[in-house]
């Protein structure tokens, strides 16, 4: 059974660090194109960060310079290491990943989301 697991998510005080992980397990080759995304309550999933299989990001701007996504591809997983965080950050962290089962191609995985709390 495929899977994207996150972890990493916790309860840091403001100006602190987090470093999320993005792993894929299960009939998995490999991971493409992988999204962190967040969602806060009362808002819109959105995108915080991406990185496509070449390695090359892109960055919401409330986040750039402060968040830096990158992969590892020998351990199918993604990070997402959160600097200076703001209480504005706080929400459920998820990970989207595209897929390589070997044979297939399996799009859009949602991983079950990791909570991100940052006190003022």
């Amino acid at each position: 059974q495929v899977q994207l697991v996150e972890s990493g998510g916790g309860l840091v005080q403001a100006g602190g660090s987090l470093r999320l992980s993005c792993a894929a397990s299960g009939s998995i080759f490999s991971i493409n194109a992988v999204g962190w995304y967040r969602q806060a309550p009362g808002k819109q999933r959105e995108l915080v960060a991406g990185i496509a299989s070449s390695g090359r990001t892109k960055y919401a701007d409330s986040v750039k310079g402060r968040f830096t996504i990158s992969r590892d591809n020998a351990k199918k997983t993604v990070y997402l290491q959160m600097n200076s965080l703001k209480p504005e950050d706080t929400a459920v962290y998820y990970c989207n990943a595209d897929l390589y089962s070997g044979s297939d191609y399996l799009y859009g995985y949602w991983g079950q989301g990791t909570q991100v709390t940052v006190s003022s």
